[in-house]
């Protein structure tokens, strides 16, 4: 019986670190004041989300991904107004640091099943789960915008994209610094299989969004 106690004991232990692996949990790094700088100047800009296209194409595009996205997070967000407030600052976020949209919605996936107001077991905040210090090191301060979406978002995509410079464009090790857990696979690996998740498929049928309507029109 002693035994049996033991060996639960080591799987509850085994299965507690095994859900660690999916929390934010970034470490406080000595920055430098470029570097620090440059986030500050990134977090500090409140423009709205609202994206600027030259091309009719590229804003077709986009529309398109907007519905196609929708019609995916309706479990997760059941509010259709909700929702596309999400979708168009996710975007906007990711595309102004620089990264893919659909990795964003992966990363957020494995780090708080979009929830706005997700907290970890080591404190890390919202949606893409961003330690509070981060607002003292780039920030005004104030955790508690951490909770308010594009802030989320917008810390998350800035501090994503700083450990890809960090890593030289290593995706691998940056998702494990993001994470806390550089070196170790289980993080990575399951941010990348979310992010497959999120892509449009180029032969998958096509879901277009118009602004003035709640229902997406399947094409």
């Amino acid at each position: 019986m002693r035994y049996l106690s033991r060996r639960l004991a080591v799987g509850a232990a085994a299965l507690l670190l095994c859900g660690a692996a999916t929390a934010g949990n970034q470490k406080e790094e000595a920055l430098a004041d470029s570097v620090r700088i440059a986030l500050s100047k990134a977090v500090a800009d409140a423009r709205p989300p609202r994206p600027q296209f030259s091309d009719i194409g590229e804003r077709i595009k986009y529309l398109r991904w907007l519905g196609e996205m929708s019609e995916r997070l309706k479990k997760q967000l059941p509010d259709w107004q909700l929702r596309k407030e999400f979708l168009e600052t996710a975007w906007y976020e990711a595309k102004r640091a620089g990264l893919d949209p659909a990795l964003v919605l992966g990363l957020i996936q494995v780090e708080s099943a979009f929830r706005k107001y997700a907290v970890s077991p080591v404190g890390a905040h919202g949606f893409m789960q961003v330690m509070p210090f981060w607002t003292r090191v780039i920030g005004d301060g104030d955790r508690r915008k951490l909770f308010h979406m594009q802030t989320n978002l917008r810390y998350g995509c800035a501090i994503l994209r700083m450990y890809l410079d960090m890593e030289r464009g290593n995706l691998y090790l940056a998702l494990g610094r993001y994470n806390g857990s550089r070196g170790r696979p289980e993080y990575p690996n399951a941010v990348l299989a979310a992010w497959k998740k999120w892509e449009i498929k180029p032969d998958a049928t096509t879901v277009e969004y118009r602004p003035d309507q709640k229902a997406a029109t399947v094409r």
